[in-house]
Parts: structure tokens; sequence; C-alpha cells
């Protein structure tokens, strides 16, 4: 056993006894990080099957409706990342757990959610050569001072010792408010939006990291520019997914 081995349980102990472990979405104590209590883990919807292979969006039924595993909207416009994954539906509960941590400083949460994201997106952070966040305009970035989804990929790239490129990618200018547009008007606001810094991604696994996916068109933008600089494949891995409406 090596000496950075034996102080790590020690090290983590004290800091459980100084600091204790709290609910992911409340302040109810519970056994070890990245745990919910009872009640909230009660309300908590995690994403299982039926989902998209590909978007991994929620699906309404166990059949997807087109070709088999994919949602119809995959079908008629096959984005140009992969894969993507998520670990909680997108609902009332969860948003008392992602919007603190996104808006109101709560950043403590980005080990517990990052324990979340790698149950369920296993697969990608296997194939993954490099972790990319989604980026901020810099304008955002200051105002909030933190980017949530890098955060979440410093956690992941700890947990599975794969490295973390934080500033692969620019967000060139501020876009407006995606969340009243529809699917088009997304894809149209973020087109150019996003460029690559980084000049070693040739020929790799990408897995770009986010909070949450509404409609995939941020993600999509993202891998358009990844891929067009050399990226041989890029997955998405997100905390929180909205279930598409027009799957309902």
């Amino acid at each position: 056993m090596t000496l950075i081995s034996f102080i790590k349980p020690i090290g983590r102990a004290i800091l459980d006894t100084l600091l204790p472990p709290n609910c992911l979405a409340c302040d109810t104590p519970v056994e070890t990080d990245g745990q919910f209590c009872l009640e909230c883990f009660r309300k908590t919807n995690f994403i299982s099957a039926p989902f998209c292979d590909c978007c991994g969006v929620p699906l309404p039924f166990g059949e997807a409706g087109g070709r088999a595993g994919i949602c119809l909207v995959c079908e008629a416009t096959p984005p140009a990342f992969t894969q993507a994954r998520a670990a909680l539906r997108y609902d009332d509960a969860t948003k008392h757990l992602i919007l603190p941590f996104k808006y109101a400083d709560r950043t403590e949460s980005a080990r517990g959610l990052a324990l979340l994201m790698a149950k369920a997106g296993a697969a990608l952070l296997l194939r993954a050569d490099q972790l990319v966040p989604v980026p901020l305009h810099i304008s955002r970035l200051r105002q909030r001072r933190y980017n949530q989804a890098a955060l979440l990929a410093w956690q992941l790239g700890r947990m599975i010792k794969k490295p973390v490129q934080p500033d692969a990618l620019v967000r060139n200018r501020v876009t407006v408010p995606l969340g009243p547009l529809g699917f088009e008007a997304r894809r149209s606001e973020l087109q150019d939006a996003i460029t690559v810094r980084a000049k070693n991604i040739g020929g790799k696994n990408i897995l770009l990291i986010d909070d949450i996916m509404t409609s995939g068109a941020t993600a999509n933008a993202c891998a358009v520019a990844l891929l067009a600089a050399g990226a041989a494949r890029v997955d998405v891995l997100t905390a929180a997914r909205v279930p598409d409406p027009r799957l309902t």
C-alpha cells in the first residue's frame, strides 16, 4: 500500500466529520457523497429504458417509432454526435438540484452529479480519449464566475483518470436564451457560434460534458465544430435530459 492510498481514506474520514455529506437535493444528512435521502430519491426520475439509443431522450413507449432503438427525431435529422446519455429526467424535482448548482453557487453539487453521470454514461466514459465541457461566452462566465459544465468535466476526469480540456471550445458570441425557441430556431441561433481552440483533438474520441440537454442543439453545434477540427467521434454526457415534446 502506498502512502497516498493510506492517507486518502483518513482525509476523507476527517472531511466527512467536519463537513458531513448531505442529500444532493436537500440538506438531509446521508452516508456518502452523491446520495439522495429517501424522500428525494422517491421524487427523482432516473432515466432508464426505453430511451433513444442515439440522443438518449426518454421515450414514452417501448417502441422508438423509427429504426430499432432510434427516435423519430434522430431518424429524420441525425445529430452530429454519435450518442448522448443523461442521468436524470429534467422535471420539477431535478430543477431543485440542477438550478442552484447552475446559477446559485452550489458548486459542491458537482461531485454528486458527476457520480450519477458516471453510472449513466459508463460506456461513453470508457470510450472517451478526452472530456470537453460545453463552453460559456466570456461575458456569462464573468457574471456566473464558473462554468458548471467544466466543474462536472473535472470531477468526471478525476474519477476515471482521463484528460479534461476545459478550453477546447469557445463560444464566439452571446446567443439569445434558447429556452423559448423551437428546435430549428435553436440550431439557427447556434450556427457558427462555437469554434475549437484545442490543437490536439485530431483522431480522438471526445466526450462532451454539460449539465442539461434540451433539444440537443447546443451539443450538436459543439459536435459539428469538433468533427470539423478532426475529432474521430463525439459523444455527449449530461446530468439531466429534457423530454422532447415532439415525441409525446
